[in-house]
């Protein structure tokens, strides 16, 4: 299926079709996207996990912890929230592109490359919900919150858990998705 580049058209056409208008795109709040995205983590996991051959990571990578603490997560606003995101989103795309670089079995390829293209149609989600941009610092062994990973089924589950917490914890409670309180 191949729904992730059909979210990333319908994503961009909306946008063409409205060329007058200076209108950010109509928030895209269904968590069944989300949903989506973390089925094909998962396959992407379980396709790794049967790999045999040709599927390790040549280097350790950093990626973001996904383990949350609910006090702490609440008590940070909506833009740190986003920060720590955004820089998770970023940490595995870096480290997938390292994967995609070290695996020679070309089966595994079509998965890591539909895993970087939805983390890119995710950031799209992001915008469509004003959730503003940021870009973190280009060392990534300086953040908080990071950890290295050698194996490549690691990295994977990292990415399933990420989608799972910290995404999902933004998108279930990104304000473009409340009801308009009059």
């Amino acid at each position: 299926m191949e729904f992730p580049r059909l979210l990333a058209l319908l994503l961009l056409v909306l946008d063409w079709t409205q060329p007058g208008l200076s209108s950010p795109l109509r928030p895209i709040c269904d968590l069944r996207v989300l949903n989506h995205f973390i089925q094909e983590a998962r396959d992407a996991e379980g396709a790794m996990k049967s790999c045999r051959e040709g599927c390790g990571l040549s280097q350790s990578v950093t990626v973001p912890q996904t383990t949350v603490d609910f006090d702490v997560w609440e008590k940070k606003n909506a833009q740190e929230q986003a920060q720590e995101v955004q820089t998770g989103l970023w940490l595995l795309q870096q480290s997938l592109n390292t994967l995609q670089t070290s695996v020679t079995n070309t089966a595994m390829h079509s998965h890591i490359d539909n895993t970087i293209r939805n983390l890119l149609s995710i950031n799209a989600v992001l915008r469509s919900l004003n959730i503003q941009e940021f870009t973190p610092p280009a060392n990534a062994t300086d953040l908080e919150g990071t950890w290295r990973v050698s194996l490549a089924t690691d990295l994977l589950q990292v990415h399933v858990n990420f989608l799972r917490g910290k995404v999902h914890l933004l998108l279930s409670s990104a304000q473009a998705c409340k009801p308009d309180v009059s």
